[in-house]
């Protein structure tokens, strides 16, 4: 697995350090943010404590399905659709589709980071 490096900045810092990079003003290092976030509060969201626990329940027990993780986290298929869904937006966990029960595809959830590193500034 990976680490995710996050950042935390006002989205006009955001814009001047992503017009930067493209310009080749900076080489982003090993440590440079991936994903970035305006404010402590919407990092927060995305790695809340919820959040959290399921992607342990992924990694620890590999579900095969989303109506097998509803019956390990208790959780109903649409919220955890719902959910999944903005992980993956975020790159923190892989949608595959796998054999096909029921006449429909059973979609696997994979976490594809294992910890996060945050960065912001102060002042």
């Amino acid at each position: 697995m990976t680490r995710l490096n996050i950042g935390i900045a006002p989205y006009e810092a955001m814009k001047q350090w992503t017009l930067e990079v493209a310009a080749g003003r900076i080489r982003p290092g090993s440590t440079a943010p991936k994903l970035w976030f305006t404010s402590l509060k919407a990092a927060a969201n995305v790695f809340s404590e919820e959040n959290r626990h399921l992607l342990k329940v992924i990694a620890k027990e590999h579900p095969q399905s989303i109506a097998e993780l509803e019956k390990l986290t208790r959780r109903k298929a649409s919220n955890l659709s719902r959910t999944l869904k903005t992980l993956e937006q975020y790159g923190l966990v892989r949608l595959t589709e796998g054999p096909a029960a029921r006449g429909r595809r059973a979609i696997k959830p994979e976490v594809l980071v294992d910890s996060v590193n945050v960065t912001f500034t102060l002042i």
